[in-house]
């Protein structure tokens, strides 16, 4: 499968280190940097695929200030910036079609055993493994041409999971978030074996419950340049992702915060390889197995660290390859 595997869970808080040496937290939103690769820009053929599950490791080894300064944060003492995240999907992709694309509904519920809710200088306790915030693609179009894909749409995250202002076991980010999407895969040989992809995810947020907190809109690019071989069925290559967060979260206070608008917004690039494989047989086409580890470099106002995604999908039913 080639679609977009989406991971409901805030897994980072930005943080800005001020001059003084206070720290103003920045809050995190849903998009899950690193959970796109390799022909980003793609929509899966028409079927019903089932992802069980997607794996997603996240180890934040360093905090950086809005200079890209490393700040000191020892874990025995501050917490575990490690987070774990399982997540089910269920994709249909329709043989109906809008404006001459495919139309697919997609949704993806998720648990996960922490949620680094800011400021994480305080976080000091670990999250029991529950159900955090669902997310799902009303509407997914998918184009195919002879050199280039395309898919466009819009993604929602519902706030399913547990949400208490100022909580230590909360499982999601007590707001709803939009995202709007769009992306290409461009092929750069007549065989459609060398790609190169990108996808730009536009997310932004309602107030945060029971609280006047609105998070600043986020801009996320996720793709990759790749090889495929056995006609598709292996791909391989290099993913890479980079985010920034575009407007200052509003916290509801009716001042500006200290240094003035535009303050530590964070920003952070990753990238990383990237490998499908299939799980066949001589006569059956099970699924795929897809692996990718991203190394995190140029971070500003935010986690730098590294990122692991392993995702099991399996079309139903299995196809024949005979």
């Amino acid at each position: 499968m080639k679609g977009r595997v989406f991971l409901a869970v805030a897994l980072l808080g930005a943080v800005t280190i001020l001059n003084s040496g206070l720290a103003h937290a920045q809050y995190a939103g849903h998009n899950t940097k690193g959970d796109f690769g390799l022909q980003s820009g793609s929509q899966a053929p028409p079927g019903v695929y089932v992802v069980a599950p997607m794996y997603y490791r996240y180890d934040g080894d360093s905090v950086k200030n809005r200079n890209g300064d490393t700040v000191r944060l020892d874990p025995e003492e501050r917490g575990s910036l490690d987070v774990n995240a399982y997540v089910l999907g269920l994709v249909w992709v329709s043989d109906f079609k809008i404006l001459g694309a495919y139309y697919s509904f997609q949704i993806f519920p998720a648990f996960t055993d922490n949620t680094l809710e800011i400021p994480i200088l305080d976080l000091d306790e670990s999250v029991d493994t529950g159900f955090t915030d669902l997310y799902f693609q009303p509407v997914n179009l998918g184009w195919h041409r002879d050199r280039a894909d395309f898919i466009a749409g819009l993604g929602v995250f519902a706030p399913t999971g547990k949400y208490e202002p100022g909580g230590s076991d909360n499982l999601g980010l007590g707001m709803w978030s939009f995202e709007l999407f769009a992306g290409t895969t461009v092929y750069l040989d007549a065989a459609k074996s060398w790609h190169f992809a990108t996808t730009a995810f536009f997310e932004t947020h309602t107030e945060k419950e029971d609280t006047d907190i609105k998070v600043g809109n986020i801009l996320t690019l996720e793709g990759g340049l790749g090889k495929s071989f056995m006609e598709g069925a292996v791909n391989v290559g290099a993913a890479y992702y980079a985010q920034w967060k575009l407007s200052d979260d509003d916290l509801g206070l009716g001042i500006e915060l200290p240094g003035g608008r535009g303050l530590g917004k964070h920003r952070v690039y990753g990238l990383g390889p990237e490998l499908t494989i299939p799980i066949a047989t001589k006569k059956k086409l099970y699924g795929f197995i897809n692996a990718r580890y991203l190394w995190e470099f140029g971070a500003r106002s935010t986690l730098e660290g590294n990122a692991l995604v392993l995702t099991a999908t399996f079309p139903i039913p299995s196809v024949p390859l005979q």
